[in-house]
């Protein structure tokens, strides 16, 4: 039987943490709830703007984020009515 392997990665760009337990990768957000690689991908890393901040990134690799999936990105926000500021008509 082989033993089951975990190994924790640290992004030294955003201090997100990327739990990798037996091949399935579990993303440790501040907030919030765990997700994938690909949330990380949308939410943050696809914003890295010089070759340096990306050499950094530990969720470069497409082969390991997967494709974006629904609830990935954040939710449009909803309108908002902000009426007349007089009240009136």
């Amino acid at each position: 039987m082989t033993a089951p392997t975990s190994q924790r990665l640290r992004c030294e760009l955003c201090q997100v943490e990327i739990d990798c337990s037996n091949g399935i990768d579990q993303v440790l957000f501040s907030l919030g709830g765990a997700g994938t690689r690909s949330k990380l991908w949308v939410r943050v890393c696809r914003y890295l703007s010089n070759d340096e901040q990306k050499a950094s990134c530990i969720n470069q690799d497409a082969t390991k984020r997967g494709e974006e999936q629904p609830g990935d990105r954040y939710d449009e926000a909803p309108p908002l009515d902000l009426g007349r500021a007089n009240g009136g008509s």
